[in-house]
Order: structure tokens, then sequence, then C-alpha cells
């Protein structure tokens, strides 16, 4: 069970999220084959002085009950939302954590921000209490590696323990990283993954002062459209995305159930700009041609593509450039989706949580749809699935990640063979 090269293969034996749309898997998918916004006024806190008053707010997250009250108020709010994606994702993998080989098991969970939420809170109690009111775990909550280390904890697993920090490719980086870290055999387990809470009024009023987000306060659920010619900028989301990933022989000997295969992974940098990507797309292009050669398969042989268009105007129109130069012709006939339509922009936990929709298409057959896309932007033209979910059998899906900093990753998936 090995790839050229001598390296092992590397499937998808569970999956777990929490998104806008819902508290896990199974209730995330089903709103968004269903075509549901989760854009709406934002009610954490109070938005009346910020430009931009509108966000995808996530459940709170399904914790198990053996966390003590007390430990969980020691968990910044993305790391708690990893801990339920992961849970979930472990029933779904069937692996009891007395299952899991410690020293064969690792956790790779990206985050482009971190625990913002507790160093946003600990910088009030500076400023109006003085430093006797820091708390004492302020650098263990607000620490980007934390989500990955508080599970590395959880569970026992002394594998690597990684966290990619690398904006909205985050997540795709987690798992690209993990899928190498089994290939070479430093592990049996990997789980990879994303998490993000950067729903916060400095997060807002800085990406506002970007001109980064959609400013349709009025119209939240309309607010998110990417590929569409009226798209003003992306609205901000919050949640998480964590893949059982395992060396398929470990899988195999287990009697586990392969949801799909991670078959390729490349990244690229842009070398161009801080915060836009590359006007000729080339950074995008070629972390889409590196990831296809690692999973050895043509673009012809792809079925589904998730783009990471976010709704911003340079942004969707140079990956759609950078999608035609890539798959030619065959652009014409690839079923092209943004899921951030309904979900918002979950930044660090973004690819992860694209990479389960992958999963879950290439089991179902159902595409999930790009909502409010009304007037396609002619710059953007390529086989979108507009508004409604499409049933289309598909055995090789392509999700891609870029992110601030001009850093790029795509991720290949494959159907599951019977």
């Amino acid at each position: 069970m090995e790839r050229a090269g001598g390296r092992r293969r590397v499937v998808v034996t569970g999956i777990g999220c929490v998104t806008p749309l819902g508290p896990d898997a199974a209730a995330s998918w089903g709103a968004a084959l269903a075509g549901h916004s989760a854009v709406g006024p934002i009610q954490r806190f109070d938005p009346r002085d910020l430009a931009v008053r509108i966000a995808a707010e996530a459940p709170d997250p399904l914790l198990p009950g053996d966390l003590p009250p007390k430990q969980v108020r020691r968990l910044d709010r993305a790391v708690r939302f990893a801990v339920a994606a992961t849970e979930e994702a472990l029933r779904d993998a069937e692996l009891a954590p007395g299952r899991l080989d410690g020293e064969r098991c690792g956790v790779v969970i990206g985050s482009g921000i971190g625990g913002i939420e507790t160093l946003l809170a600990n910088h009030r109690a500076l400023l109006e209490g003085g430093p006797r009111r820091v708390s004492p775990f302020l650098i263990p909550m607000a620490i980007a590696n934390m989500a990955s280390g508080y599970l590395s904890i959880r569970y026992g697993l002394r594998g690597p323990n990684l966290c990619p920090a690398s904006a909205c490719a985050s997540g795709a980086h987690a798992l690209g990283e993990a899928l190498r870290v089994l290939e070479r055999g430093e592990a049996d387990v990997v789980l990879a993954g994303g998490t993000e809470a950067a729903i916060q009024p400095l997060v807002v009023a800085g990406f506002a002062a970007m001109r980064a987000l959609s400013t349709r306060n009025a119209a939240p659920a309309r607010a998110s459209r990417p590929f569409d010619a009226d798209r003003d900028g992306f609205v901000l989301g919050e949640g998480a995305g964590v893949l059982v990933l395992e060396a398929e022989e470990h899988a195999r000997r287990r009697g586990a159930r392969v949801r799909a295969r991670l078959l390729g992974y490349a990244a690229s940098a842009d070398a161009a700009d801080l915060a836009s990507p590359a006007e000729d797309g080339s950074g995008a292009r070629r972390a889409m041609q590196g990831a296809l050669r690692d999973a050895g398969c043509g673009p012809e042989a792809v079925g589904y593509l998730n783009a990471h268009a976010t709704g911003t105007p340079a942004g969707d129109r140079i990956e759609a450039a950078a999608i035609r130069a890539v798959f030619g012709a065959h652009a014409d006939q690839l079923p092209v989706s943004s899921t951030k339509s309904m979900t918002g922009h979950l930044l660090g936990a973004a690819g992860a949580v694209e990479a389960v929709w992958c999963v879950l298409a290439l089991e179902t057959g159902w595409l999930p749809p790009t909502v409010n896309l009304d007037r396609p932007d002619p710059e953007c033209a390529l086989d979108h699935v507009a508004h409604k979910a499409r049933l289309q059998a598909v055995r090789v899906a392509v999700s891609n990640s870029f992110g601030f900093g001009g850093t790029n990753a795509s991720l290949v998936l494959g159907r599951e063979e019977e």
C-alpha cells in the first residue's frame, strides 16, 4: 500500500466540524446542501460602532462531558471548537482514545490568529485593573498552537505536534503536512485540521479598515457572494474542522471505514504582496499543478473543485483565471463552488472545513452550491454550482486555500473505491 517513491498511502477515516451552519458535520452539511446562509448581525458583542456589523457566528461547541468546567474556562474559544470537532472525528473513525498508540499518533491543527479572544480580554483587564488582573493562563490560552498542544495532552498523543499559522491557508497546510508525516512513516494516525474564533471587534475593525469585508449590513444573508459581479468583500466566520488521517495499512488492519483518500498536496508562495494575490495567479496555479502532480492524476480526472473564493473583487477573478490556466478546456465541465457564500470565511479553519465538504461530496455525489451568485462575473466564468446543490458522481476533488502573505495550498482528495 505504497505510492511512488515508497511513500505510504493516506486515507480519511473520520471527519468532524463546528461551523456557522451547525454544531457538527451532519448538521452543517445538510444546511450547506440546502443553500442556507449563516451570515447575520453580530450577536456576541455590540457592533454598533463598527462599519461592518455582520458575521457568520458558529454555535457554542458541544464539549465532552468529562471536561471539568474549570478546565473549559482555561481553553480559548478556538481551542474549544477544535476539541468539539476532534471528538466528533474520533467517534466517526471509531477510534476510542484508549485504542490509540500515543507514540504513533500526531496532531497538526492550524490557526491563522489563535486565541485572540483571550488576548483581547486580558488586554482589557490590564488597562482597567493593572498587571495583577492579567490571567496566568494568558499565554498558554492565547498562543496559536494551543489547540494542537491541548489535543496532544488530552489524548496522550506523543507523535509530531504541529501548528501551521499561515493565515487563510492554515487548515489546508495542516492537512498537507499531516499527509507528509504519514507518508514518511513518522506516525500511523494524525488528527489534522484547523480552528479559528476571531469574531472580535478589533479583528472586524481591522479587516474593515483594509476594505476586505462586505458592508452589506442591511442584507447579511446576501453579503457573501463569491464570483458574483456585485461582490464587495468577504464575511468573517468561525469554527473548526478536523479529519482523522491514517496510513492505509493501519486503517485496513483495524477494519476502519475509509471515507476518502488524501491523494496529493502542494504549497506555493506568490512573493508579490502582503495581502493581495499575485495578479497573474501564478502562486495559485503552481499550488494546483503541484498537488495534481503529487496525486499522480491529470486535470481531466478532477470532478469537483471547492474554490478558495472569498468574495473579494480581485481574489475571485485571479483564482478563476488560475483554474482556467490549470484545467484548460476541462474547466468548462469542472463544477466549482465556494461554500464561503454560506459559512463566511473561517480564516485558518476554512481549508479544513472545506476538505470535509470534499469528503462528503465524494461520498454522496452531492456538490454544495455557491449561493448569492445572481450575476456571475464574466471574468470568473466557470461551471459554477450556483444556488442549488448538484447531484453528480465525483471521483477526485480539489480544495484551494490561499492566504495573506501570498501563501497557497491545494489538496487533492479521492473517492474510496469499492
